[in-house]
């Protein structure tokens, strides 16, 4: 159970002094659920502000905190024109304070006319008047020493303002308390880290505080490491069944090429690992079309030729019928039974299912989270390979475990290319297999950038293609952070290229049905649509080989690893491909350098250190949809510069401070539990 000392800052965030159903809805939009996120939803920027007595045309541009009174108003002449306060400074300077969407009556309240008010907000010039727009600060004069110089600034949703969630910070931060430490004392000192919770107070009160920062930064990836290390402890105490399979099944096998010496490299490591009693958790890491499939399929014949079953786990049901396909097709001719699992599932076909696992007459699972369920049972489940694509976390990764009679062997794959701090990050815990050499007859991908505004040369282009016979994506853009919008994107394209190209024209998204999406997706594999307009619900597990062209609408608002799982879509067959980026006109630098680096590389594990530069860890790594507590303090930077240090430390507590049965070990486990990484200490007590 959690440390009671942490249930004040695990309370639900209606503790706090003014949150409301309707203050809830915005906060949790922001995933603000309890007081810890809030305490933990860090300043992105902040406000320098200049506290001055006379108004000068010289701080335009600049946010000031002066004292002001109101000596005239003016209403607007319509319903959406702004209301006006003038007021003047001490030496009768005026400046219009202007309001938008209120009645005269707010800001006749806020600036009583004839009485002074401190206002601060940003000063701006209106041809030869200086104006500030909707003042972010209106306080009487005895109350302006609350108003700090430097103002931190929080990511915010609709109906929620800096000054109010920085009043909940306040709040949230007042009821973190005072904790035993777990940092190493000597690293301690080295570093001239605060204490846990002054570092929390002073990274809110300056967000410049980069010692501060650091600190907080450090705990998380610490929690992280700990938690890793404690999950491999146990899993090497645990027991589990030797598997060597005598080669039959696999000898069977009629592949169309040779295997890459980095997949019989991998094949050895997985065969290795799953001969000894110690379960295996190995990682097998490789770029987009590496050969993943064909690994985790030797090490699926493996357990059955043993006697054994194996589960393979997809995070999508598009992926998960996918990778049943693929199997299937591959094992063709193998006395081999493989079934597939998903929530679509129903009936009888269901149990039918059911009894052939808890029976032993299925040999090789594959599925969604379905096969997490209460009712799924393994007559002798030995291998769960989980295509991860970053969905699941360790926690997730145990549950599956849990499904056996003994703890199975555990293949993690992953099509993106994680950089080696990443990897320690997420996966610390596991050994890692890398393919990194593609198998022959991949087709190059030519990787052209072309602006938005060229989109009917770009439709010209697509009717040539599919006059010739070819097919091919259009990725709709991200409009925000929804399926919804993307789902209107994508609908929209597809009603317009429908005008053009008639019934060849296929739509998948992601609040599409399960057959729907099926139906879509076969019409397409089988040639009878020829442009699939689609979402990045085809990121992952979708292999046409007829597919040499895909437009990606939008590129620049993608990040590069996605970027380069979408490009993965063609390349698959014997024909050269196009990767075709639309752009939109306004170009950020960042934008700008990832779509100069796609057309410049094909290489994944170079994009994927690129992307952790532009881009957040989190962000890069999908860990919101992962279930797993995700990194909030530590940025990439971070990352890269603790990450040595806090396993060097949470090794040096398991190994020689007596792991979290000592005083420091005590703080620790309280670490632990403070960074969500319950699931560790309770494997270390089931151990």
């Amino acid at each position: 159970m959690r440390p009671d000392i942490l249930n004040p800052l695990f309370a639900e965030i209606s503790v706090l002094k003014g949150v409301g159903p309707a203050l809830a809805r915005p906060l949790e939009r922001l995933d603000l659920k309890r007081a810890v996120d809030v305490a933990f939803h860090l300043p992105v920027s902040w406000i320098d502000r200049i506290l001055t007595d006379e108004l000068d045309m010289a701080d335009a541009g600049r946010v000031i905190g002066i004292t002001l009174t109101a000596v005239d108003y003016k209403a607007g002449g319509g319903a959406r024109a702004p209301f006006r306060v003038h007021a003047a400074d001490a030496k009768g300077n005026i400046v219009s304070l202007i309001y938008f969407g209120k009645n005269s009556a707010w800001p006749r309240k806020l600036l009583p006319m004839g009485e002074p008010r401190f206002v601060s907000g940003k000063l701006e010039t209106y041809g030869q008047e200086l104006q500030m727009v909707h003042p972010d600060h209106v306080l009487p004069s005895e109350e302006a020493a609350d108003i700090p110089a430097r103002e931190p600034v929080y990511g915010l949703s609709e109906g929620l303002t800096n000054n109010r969630l920085r009043q909940l910070v306040r709040q949230a931060v007042e009821r973190a308390p005072d904790l035993p430490e777990w940092i190493e004392p000597s690293l301690l000192a080295k570093k001239g880290w605060p204490g846990w919770r002054e570092a929390l107070a002073r990274i809110h009160a300056d967000p410049q505080d980069a010692i501060a920062r650091e600190r907080l930064a450090y705990d998380e990836i610490f929690a992280g490491q700990l938690a890793l290390m404690l999950v491999r402890q146990a899993g090497r105490r645990r027991r589990g069944v030797p598997i060597a399979g005598d080669g039959r099944l696999r000898a069977m096998l009629q592949l169309p090429f040779a295997p890459t010496d980095a997949q019989l490299r991998s094949m050895r490591e997985i065969e290795g690992d799953m001969a000894q009693a110690t379960p295996m958790l190995r990682l097998l890491q490789g770029d987009v079309g590496s050969g993943k499939t064909l690994v985790a399929l030797m090490a699926l014949l493996n357990a059955v030729e043993a006697g054994a079953q194996g589960a393979l786990l997809a995070p999508t049901e598009i992926l998960a019928r996918q990778h049943y396909e693929t199997l299937r097709k591959m094992a063709a001719g193998l006395p081999v039974t493989i079934a597939i699992l998903t929530g679509r599932e129903k009936g009888k076909v269901r149990e039918s299912t059911l009894m052939g696992l808890a029976d032993g007459s299925i040999d090789i699972l594959v599925g969604t989270h379905a096969i997490f369920q209460e009712a799924v049972r393994y007559r002798n489940l030995a291998l769960a390979v989980i295509d991860e694509q970053h969905r699941f976390g360790v926690a997730q990764r145990m549950m599956l475990a849990a499904k056996a009679q003994s703890t199975p062997h555990l293949l993690v794959m992953t099509a993106t290319p994680i950089p080696r701090t990443l990897t320690l990050t997420y996966y610390g815990e596991m050994e890692v297999s890398r393919l990194d050499e593609m198998p022959p007859g991949r087709q190059p991908i030519n990787t052209v950038v072309m602006a938005a505004s060229r989109l009917d040369e770009v439709v010209e282009a697509l009717a040539r293609h599919v006059g010739d016979g070819g097919q091919a994506y259009w990725v709709c853009p991200l409009v925000e952070e929804s399926e919804k919008s993307d789902q209107a994107a994508a609908e929209a394209r597809a009603e317009s290229l429908q005008m053009r190209f008639g019934n060849k024209v296929g739509l998948v998204h992601g609040r599409m049905k399960g057959p729907e999406k099926d139906a879509a997706m076969e019409a397409f594999a089988t040639d009878r649509t020829k442009i699939l307009v689609a979402t990045t619900v085809i990121e992952v597990g979708v292999d046409v080989p007829n597919a040499s062209l895909i437009i990606i609408e939008g590129a620049d608002r993608f990040g590069l690893a996605q970027l380069h799982q979408l490009r993965g879509r063609v390349g698959r067959g014997d024909k050269p491909s196009v990767c075709l980026l639309l752009r939109g006109n306004a170009l950020s630098e960042t934008s700008r350098a990832r779509l100069a680096l796609m057309r410049e590389t094909n290489d994944g594990f170079r994009i994927a250190e690129e992307d952790l530069k532009l881009r957040g860890a989190g962000e890069l790594l999908g860990t919101r949809q992962s279930g797993e507590a995700q990194l909030r303090l530590a940025t990439p930077e971070h990352i890269a510069a603790l990450i040595d240090m806090a396993r060097d430390d949470a090794r040096l507590l398991v190994d020689r401070d007596g792991g979290l049965s000592q005083a420091r070990g005590e703080a620790a486990r309280t670490c632990l539990y403070l960074f969500e990484r319950d699931a560790a200490v309770g494997l270390l007590r089931s151990g």
